[in-house]
């Protein structure tokens, strides 16, 4: 029997809506990074990008669990001496609550090019209200 490797031109995307309201960041980071992989389908291949768009809207409503809000920061780096910041969870959550949901998912991505082109089906709303309703997205429950 010949092992099944699908080649990009046969792969069919969706467009999926996923709600982030009441939903631990973790476990709805894991969801979404399988549906932007492809890891849901039957014709899943490690080296070939199969998987489909998600829109994830509501992400000012994402919970974090324990003691995450104060003890877990976010980094970033200016590129000089001394030039390093931090953040709180909750600060985050407050200011961009749309990069806290991104560099969750960012992190459970391959590190490559491939999984830097799979990022760039993901989109991330603070709100309910999103652009791509001429996509005809499925709403997607976890």
């Amino acid at each position: 029997m010949k092992s099944f490797v699908a080649k990009p031109a046969n792969i069919e995307r969706k467009w999926y809506v996923i709600d982030a309201d009441g939903q631990t960041l973790g476990r709805l980071a894991t969801q979404v990074a399988m549906i932007l992989r492809g890891k849901h389908k039957p014709i899943f291949t490690p080296h070939v990008d199969c998987g489909d768009h998600v829109i994830v809207i509501n992400a000012a409503k994402v919970v974090l669990t324990g003691k995450k809000l104060e003890q877990k920061k976010y980094y970033r780096y200016s590129g000089y001496v001394g030039g390093l910041k931090e953040t709180s969870a909750r600060d985050m959550l407050a200011t961009k609550p749309e990069k806290v949901v991104y560099e969750a998912i960012k992190g459970m991505m391959p590190k490559n090019s491939l999984g830097r082109n799979m990022l760039t089906k993901l989109r991330v709303y603070s709100g309910a209200e999103h652009e791509h309703a001429a996509q005809k997205p499925e709403t997607y429950t976890i």
